[in-house]
């Protein structure tokens, strides 16, 4: 790793930033998705439950079952999720494909009524909250914040709406995940386009 901005070269010569070369789903998942700007409502949904799964765990382990979370949760579609009821729950503490968390499951199921209930949908509500982009990007990672301004007053909002495991810290991963904001190191080989 390069200590003075903590990126790594990979043995295809391509610079990232240091946590996106360990395993292949990182270096995948970092070139292709990371910061990648999102929008779609039942897409959005899909970040938000599986950071909200994430929480106290490796994300590794997220990215290793995200196949088993999209066919368990009915690809993330907000309206299909929002109609279980206890016997769903009792079918998802069952798959062994994806993390059994009572609390987290009933979490997604409450999260995906509440998005069905707010007016601008949720891909509106949580860009609203995107902040202006940076002119230039961060050096190294400690230099990536854990929270923000912003996600803490998304993290509020979202919980005034009846979203649940949706705290400050688990925002800011969420706005990084889909593009609010560019925490790419300087000399990081991914390009993005602008949000818009």
């Amino acid at each position: 790793m390069d200590a003075v901005n903590d990126l790594v070269t990979g043995a295809d010569g391509l610079a990232r930033c240091g946590w996106g070369a360990g395993a292949p789903d990182y270096a995948a998942y970092h070139d292709g998705e990371w910061g990648r700007p999102l929008r779609g409502d039942d897409a959005l949904f899909e970040r938000i439950t599986l950071e909200a799964f994430q929480s106290g765990l490796s994300w590794l382990t997220i990215l290793r079952k995200r196949a088993a979370f999209r066919h368990a949760f009915d690809d993330f579609r907000i309206a299909a999720v929002a109609g279980y009821g206890e016997a769903d729950v009792t079918r998802l503490l069952a798959d062994a494909g994806i993390v059994r968390n009572r609390a987290k499951i009933e979490a997604a199921i409450a999260n995906a009524r509440a998005a069905l209930d707010l007016p601008e949908g949720l891909s509106a509500l949580l860009w609203s909250f995107a902040p202006p982009a940076r002119v230039s990007r961060l050096g190294r990672l400690a230099d990536v914040p854990a929270v923000t301004p912003e996600s803490t007053a998304l993290a509020r909002a979202l919980k005034k709406r009846g979203f649940r495991f949706v705290g400050p810290t688990t925002a800011y991963a969420l706005m990084q995940a889909t593009g609010m904001v560019d925490d790419h190191l300087t000399g990081c080989h991914v390009v993005l386009a602008p949000a818009a």
